[in-house]
């Protein structure tokens, strides 16, 4: 079993006299720097110039810099912009005012762990990763509560780095509910397969397929939406608070019995085999050349595949229903 810390393994003191940085100022970037400046970090939150946050934060009580010169003033720079426009933002802004004993940190490890940037060999490089999406991080820290980490230390040079970073995971609330070690490698490889293989690629195929199979025999598609996408969340919601056990615990007999009967004859042994070539192609590289070209020539997949998506009956009958819950408008 991999180490696992709390409070009392981080000493948030460790941060006291050093300067943060945190670049971006989207989810995990207003979280971060807003917990961190409340714990009573000193930090600046790196923009572009003419950046829509930039007033926005400031708002909020923050210290404001282009990103080079947040990056030049911090001890410890943390990049919190999307994966693939880390590599200009690093080249152009962090890599020229990167001296030696700083750190540079992520809160994903894809960037490194596939060798598009390249720190140099003096300089500390950790990640910690909220096992949340932002407003979760801000509001469990506003709430006395924290979303559990992920800590990585890459490059160790000054001896100190994996406590440094444990003060991180302090300052933003995580050690309140716990940081797991771990590596690079592990987060990036693991985080991308479960992306692709259940969260997302996985899961919202299995609705709609389920919703298509409905409709094609018949069914109204209102029926079907309820039945394969809406009642999605109270299943997840239930194994979110106690595992599979909970959740065969809070439905009826006869859908546990489907459960235990149908499941392998959806998730078959193909599917698997399937899912370990997915893992192969996130492990030798495959999908990350495959999404850094993709980006390169301009998203001509992933722009078709959206517009499609948006189309879909699924989303169009989803949208017609949505507007009936008033309590998903919150």
């Amino acid at each position: 079993m991999a180490k696992m810390y709390y409070e009392e393994d981080c000493n948030l003191d460790l941060l006291s006299g050093k300067k943060v940085a945190v670049i971006g100022f989207g989810s995990q970037g207003h979280a971060h720097s807003l917990n961190l400046h409340e714990s009573g970090v000193d930090v600046t939150v790196g923009l572009y110039e003419g950046s829509k946050s930039w007033a926005k934060a400031e708002e909020l009580g923050l210290k404001v810099a282009t990103s080079s010169d947040a990056a030049a003033w911090a001890d410890i720079i943390m990049i919190l912009i999307n994966d693939e426009k880390q590599v200009e933002l690093y080249e152009n802004h962090i890599k020229p005012n990167l001296t030696p004993g700083k750190y540079l940190a992520f809160a994903h490890g894809f960037n490194i762990h596939y060798g598009q940037i390249k720190p140099p060999a003096d300089v500390n490089v950790f990640m910690i990763a909220p096992k949340g999406p932002g407003h979760t991080v801000r509001s469990q820290y506003q709430d006395g509560r924290g979303v559990p980490c992920l800590i990585a230390v890459y490059q160790d040079v000054t001896g100190d780095t994996h406590d440094i970073g444990l003060a991180y995971a302090a300052g933003i609330g995580g050690s309140r509910a716990g940081v797991l070690d771990t590596t690079f490698k592990e987060e990036t490889e693991t985080d991308l397969f479960g992306e692709q293989a259940v969260l997302c690629g996985g899961v919202t195929e299995l609705m709609k397929v389920g919703f298509e199979v409905l409709v094609e025999a018949g069914y109204q598609p209102e029926s079907a939406y309820f039945e394969c996408v809406h009642e999605m969340k109270l299943i997840v919601d239930m194994i979110n608070q106690g595992g599979f056990e909970y959740m065969r615990y809070s439905i009826s007999d006869t859908a546990e019995y489907g459960d235990y009967s149908v499941g392998k004859r959806i998730i078959t042994e193909d599917t698997r085999n399937e899912m370990r070539k997915v893992l192969a192609e996130v492990q030798d590289g495959s999908f990350a050349k495959s999404w850094l070209v993709e980006n390169q020539v301009g998203r001509p997949f992933y722009n078709a595949k959206k517009r499609m998506e948006a189309e879909h009956p699924v989303e169009v009958v989803g949208r017609k229903l949505r507007a009936m819950m008033s309590w998903l408008k919150k």
